[in-house]
């Protein structure tokens, strides 16, 4: 164009463009597009692709996203239901799937998911064979397990998006509770992301002082404060929101542009995710749950071995067997 060559002067002709951090999503739902946003505004990747069905909507969220370029510092944004465009990447997150129904347990929606999977996870091998995929449809722990079966990846490269959430919920339900910030309470929720999920109480501190010391009783039945009530509202509150707009979006887009960060920066951070579990605290058969997990440019590098009570690894332990029902009767993997 006469424009350009009168306006620009070329120094150096690259020879094609390769992204660096390179960003897919899988899914362009409310849940994709909340981890897409997150994931942009926090300046991660230098290409972001996304991938859908859909092929109408896919290309009005790309177009809506290239309209903000402005406003952003991702330079190449692009969308397709044909999954070559995801080539190369070093993160793909996983949103695409039935969406849980209100009332609907996690649990419930996981043979319709699995045959979704199916099709989507050699896609995402066979263009992006050294990613690291990031799963976050429900349910989470079984699908994870599901895409690393699979995927054939090894276990650093296949996470769950897990109880990273629940964690945050539990942070800020618990600094609510203490009229704090959220980042100065500090308190875990392991094992799976849902019903199941085990609060560690034992853990729980402010600026290292352990709750329980001060309220030996937090957490239990005998607890006069109803410290227990915090977990109950982490395990209620999707079906609350669900209820409430009829899906939940942002809180998990926000948490998974946490995990991106970590892995894209090789930041090393901790955090509560799903992982291959066999052989921890007991636990005999191949199931996914969330444990402190440490992620780095490699994917999930190490687990944090948590000194946990009694209680708290029999919990883990029934959380195990919660899935392992459910696993053991998938059909076709």
């Amino acid at each position: 164009m006469a424009t350009v060559e009168k306006l620009i002067a070329p120094v150096f002709q690259a020879q094609g463009e390769t992204s660096r951090n390179k960003v897919t999503i899988v899914g362009v739902g409310q849940v994709g597009m909340a981890c897409a946003v997150s994931i942009l505004l926090r300046e991660l990747p230098d290409e972001m692709a996304l991938v859908d069905v859909l092929e109408d909507k896919l290309k009005g969220e790309m177009m809506d996203l290239l309209h903000g370029s402005l406003f952003l510092k991702t330079p190449k944004i692009v969308a397709n239901k044909d999954y070559s465009i995801t080539a190369n990447s070093r993160v793909v997150v996983v949103t695409a799937g039935a969406r849980q129904q209100e009332g609907e347990s996690r649990l419930n929606l996981v043979q319709r998911n699995v045959n979704i999977f199916k099709f989507i996870i050699p896609q995402i091998v066979k263009f992006s064979p050294n990613c690291t995929i990031i799963v976050v449809s429900n349910p989470v722990d079984i699908l994870t397990y599901v895409t690393w079966k699979i995927s054939g990846f090894p276990k650093n490269r296949v996470i769950g998006s897990g109880c990273n959430l629940d964690s945050a919920r539990f942070r800020y339900l618990m600094a609510e509770k203490l009229g704090l910030h959220p980042s100065s309470c500090h308190g875990w929720v392991l094992g799976e992301h849902g019903d199941s999920s085990v609060p560690v109480w034992s853990g729980v501190n402010v600026a290292g002082v352990g709750l329980q010391q001060l309220n030996p009783d937090i957490g239990t039945a005998q607890d006069k404060e109803n410290w227990k009530d915090v977990h109950k509202m982490v395990v209620e509150s999707a079906y609350e929101v669900i209820k409430l707009k009829g899906y939940t979006n942002w809180a998990i887009g926000l948490s998974v542009a946490e995990l991106t960060e970590s892995i894209v920066k090789n930041l090393k951070r901790i955090h509560p995710v799903s992982t291959m579990v066999k052989g921890l605290y007991g636990i005999p058969n191949e199931v996914f749950l969330s444990l402190p997990c440490v992620l780095s440019a490699e994917g999930l590098t190490a687990v944090i071995n948590q000194t946990l009570k009694e209680e708290e690894v029999a919990q883990l332990r029934k959380s195990a067997e919660t899935l392992w029902a459910i696993q053991k009767e998938l059909k076709d993997l």
